[in-house]
């Protein structure tokens, strides 16, 4: 029914912002850095995190360098709609984490007018595409890969080492359990 409503509106101006890369690149600095502009000029803001996520915070999201905004902790993509009342921008961090359904929450919501941000790792840590990042990317109007440096040579890196020994796809971390390293390095050290 709100979806009608907000239809009706005359609100037919969105699109989706990815916001992808590799551990340590700054992705959610940017995310908040965006969100915060729009605060500024008084956009009405909805912000997501997914419950997996409690590295820093249960109720924030939190970049490495300590940045942070409040977010609402959500488990499926489908809570999503549930939560939105009309707000015109309509943010996720970490959204590889989020099942298959995050496609349609994303395009259904630019498709009605609303700024859709979302930021999240585009590569695990075996270097292969991650999560629901590839589908955005291709259906997103804008696109911004950011790097880290490489941890081993200085150069710009891409990639996400894991530097513990877990084989599970999903391991939260951060210093501790990653390491950023170049496309070279990242080849030198994985085979």
């Amino acid at each position: 029914m709100f979806l009608e409503q907000f239809r009706e509106s005359g609100q037919t101006n969105g699109w989706i912002e990815v916001v992808c890369g590799s551990m340590f690149s700054g992705k959610t600095e940017e995310l908040i850095r965006r969100l915060k502009r729009a605060e500024f000029a008084n956009q009405p803001i909805l912000l997501f995190k997914p419950t997996i996520d409690k590295r820093y915070s249960e109720e924030n999201i939190i970049s490495h360098k300590g940045s942070s905004l409040e977010a609402i902790s959500i488990q499926y993509s489908f809570e999503i709609m549930e939560k939105w009342n009309g707000e015109r921008i309509v943010a996720i961090d970490e959204v590889q984490f989020f099942d298959e359904g995050i496609i349609e929450v994303c395009t259904t919501l630019a498709n009605t007018g609303v700024r859709v941000l979302v930021a999240g790792l585009d590569m695990d840590f075996k270097g292969n595409p991650f999560g629901s990042i590839p589908q955005l990317m291709a259906i997103a109007e804008y696109v911004t890969k950011v790097h880290a440096i490489c941890i081993s040579c200085g150069n710009l890196a891409q990639f996400s080492q894991r530097i513990v020994d877990d084989t599970d796809l999903v391991l939260l971390g951060a210093v501790d359990s990653y390491k950023p390293l170049c496309r070279s390095c990242f080849n030198i050290i994985s085979h």
